[in-house]
């Protein structure tokens, strides 16, 4: 161990330890040693002389080393101060532009906003007039709408007002009005309607039973009524009942009459004695009072049609005008229906559309009312 080593060590020196005698008198070693011990200090003193110069050339060394280390870390900062200083600069240009651009974007997005704000009292003003509007037409709407269901109770097509439907009145009551002569609803007409005395229908003893399909197709075109043939509602109807109904043998007229009924720009009229046509057809066009332009047989023509505002009317036969209302009575119900002024039942509603049905039925085969 490194205690035992120790002791050992102090052993050996003791054991070589020499003591130094002290010379006799009248030895002759004396001067020798003197010589000696002065040649020693000349020795040390050279070598403390060698040792001097070398710290001197080491610091001198030293002092080159550092002060060129130094000038070269004094570059180094002198260099990153420049490149900091045009950072710095970019920096500064960057910031200006960026404070030009918000002020450039903060009056623009003042000035959106101002002219939204104009914008919007435009707007505001321009709805509070149209709600003004709006609201005067909704009285009158709503009146016209009041005489409207009261229309469709005194006059079904089963029995029509007569006052309120001048094409349905005998010529010996009924006055001619030359030019366009199509019944149009104003709300005076249906004011005046709704003052009139409801004449209740005749009580029908027939049986009568709902076909499940018809039902459910006219059901399912209730939910979402249109005018629209290709739905399977009407496109059963106009195989069935309206195609056959206006099917006369002059076959260019009978498609435009029909185009007439579905758009509702067709006009019947009574013929008046001693009227002069003013269309400009042929007379073996337009037929005559005594012959039918429609099925171009020889009849006793009492009323005669015109087909939009083209001014050219058309005499037609009893027969033809009863197929012609009947077909014009279904269309009337079922824009009715579609704007929402029939407030039935689902049932009862189809019923009537099964009369209206009946009626073309009965037309396109021939029977009609005598007071045609």
């Amino acid at each position: 161990s490194q205690a035992n080593f120790e002791e050992e060590s102090q052993k050996q020196t003791a054991v070589g330890h020499w003591t130094t005698l002290m010379p006799s008198e009248g030895s002759k070693e004396e001067p020798e040693t003197g010589c000696q011990d002065a040649g020693g200090a000349d020795q040390t003193q050279s070598t403390e002389q060698l040792n001097v110069s070398r710290l001197r050339s080491s610091s001198v060394e030293i002092r080159e080393k550092g002060s060129e280390f130094l000038k070269e870390e004094l570059h180094k900062a002198q260099k990153e101060l420049k490149l900091k200083d045009k950072e710095c600069e970019r920096l500064s240009k960057v910031r200006e532009q960026l404070e030009q651009e918000l002020e450039e974007l903060t009056a623009s997005l003042f000035e959106e906003a101002h002219k939204m704000v104009r914008e919007a009292n435009t707007k505001q003003a321009a709805s509070e007039k149209q709600l003004k509007e709006a609201r005067g037409k909704i009285d009158m709407l709503q009146a016209e709408v009041t005489a409207l269901k009261t229309l469709v109770i005194t006059s079904t097509p089963s029995s029509p007002n007569r006052e309120l439907h001048p094409q349905l009145q005998s010529p010996s009551k009924a006055v001619f009005r030359k030019g366009h002569g199509r019944n149009k609803s104003t709300s005076s007409a249906m004011v005046s309607a709704a003052s009139q005395n409801v004449t209740p229908e005749p009580v029908s003893h027939e049986r009568k039973e709902v076909d499940s399909i018809l039902f459910a197709e006219f059901q399912a075109w209730k939910e979402s009524p249109t005018l629209d043939k290709s739905c399977s509602f009407l496109d059963r109807i106009y195989r069935e009942d309206v195609g056959p109904c206006l099917n006369f043998t002059k076959q260019e007229l009978s498609e435009l009459v029909r185009v007439a009924v579905e758009q509702n720009t067709l006009t019947i009229e009574p013929v008046a004695s001693q009227t002069v046509p003013v269309v400009q057809v042929s007379a073996e066009e337009r037929g005559g009072p005594k012959k039918c332009a429609l099925s171009g047989l020889p009849r006793t023509c009492k009323h005669r049609i015109m087909l939009g505002d083209s001014g050219n009317y058309y005499y037609i036969s009893p027969s033809c005008r009863a197929r012609i209302t009947a077909v014009c009575n279904f269309f009337t119900y079922i824009r009715y229906i579609q704007q929402g002024l029939v407030r039935q039942d689902v049932e009862p509603m189809y019923w009537e559309v099964m009369r209206l049905r009946r009626e073309m039925s009965l037309a396109k085969l021939g029977f009609y009312p005598s007071e045609m």
